[in-house]
């Protein structure tokens, strides 16, 4: 695959992210290889983080880059990290779908843990290092639902309207020091943590499977389909480079008009 023609912002000139080092968490599959291909196709130097050894370590050889095997649960190892990077996009998420009452409050912490908590640790590991040189750019993989809420995912939209809060105090710290600090709201993206959620859906609606994604997914938006993933890539690669340098602190919508 020749990565210099996948994931490309429109509009960036080639080679826009060069001597740059860029990491990707969850970068082994889905949107966030597409990121890591987005992000090397611009010349970065991209580090794929995942708790998927084997994934990770494909993705990067695919862009030439290198894999960090990585479980994000161990916050008491990130606490210690340092982070020599100039790009860093959060991204890694996990889902879980219940009702409330049954939620299982391990899952909870398990994806608040993982989507906020890890965040800000890397966050922290990665800021003394863009705080020195006088740049960084940090995007905060978000979601619709951290600006809305939907029925039966208390812990993914509690993650996700956290991780807003803490981009833009980032945004807020960081920007005397030349880092700036975005949200990318994404609707559902054609994914396998998308995918997963059908059957969990379907469960909780009480309606069939092949219904989920045309009466669930879909039904606010006003293009109906999903998201390509490399359609989101393209917008993080554009909030990482030169010309996104007074954009901070902003959430930027991709939904096919559902909050419209």
């Amino acid at each position: 695959m020749n990565v210099s023609a996948v994931g490309v912002a429109p509009g960036l000139p080639p080679s826009s992210l060069a001597g740059r080092r860029a990491l990707v968490t969850g970068g082994a599959g889905g949107l966030g290889a597409a990121c890591a291909r987005a992000l090397a196709a611009q010349g970065a130097y991209v580090i794929v983080a995942d708790r998927d050894a084997a994934g990770a370590a494909a993705v990067a050889a695919e862009v030439g880059g290198e894999a960090w095997h990585v479980d994000l649960l161990d916050t008491q190892a990130l606490e210690s990290l340092t982070l020599e990077v100039d790009i860093l996009i959060n991204n890694a998420g996990i889902q879980t779908i219940s009702p409330i009452e049954d939620f299982d409050p391990a899952a909870f912490r398990r994806i608040v843990t993982i989507m906020l908590e890890a965040p800000f640790l890397l966050i922290r590991a990665a800021l003394p290092h863009m705080y020195k040189q006088g740049f960084g750019r940090i995007v905060n993989m978000s979601s619709i639902h951290g600006l809305r809420a939907s029925a039966f995912k208390s812990a993914y939209v509690s993650a996700k309207h956290g991780l807003e809060g803490l981009s833009k105090v980032t945004a807020r710290e960081g920007g005397v020091h030349g880092v700036t600090s975005n949200c990318v709201n994404p609707g559902y993206v054609r994914t396998s943590l998308v995918e997963g959620q059908i059957a969990d859906q379907a469960a909780s609606h009480g309606i069939p499977e092949e219904q989920v994604v045309s009466e669930i997914m879909l039904a606010k938006n006003a293009i109906k389909r999903l998201i390509e993933p490399e359609e989101i890539a393209g917008l993080v690669a554009w909030l990482a480079s030169d010309q996104a340098a007074m954009v901070t602190g902003a959430s930027y919508v991709m939904d096919g008009g559902w909050t419209a």
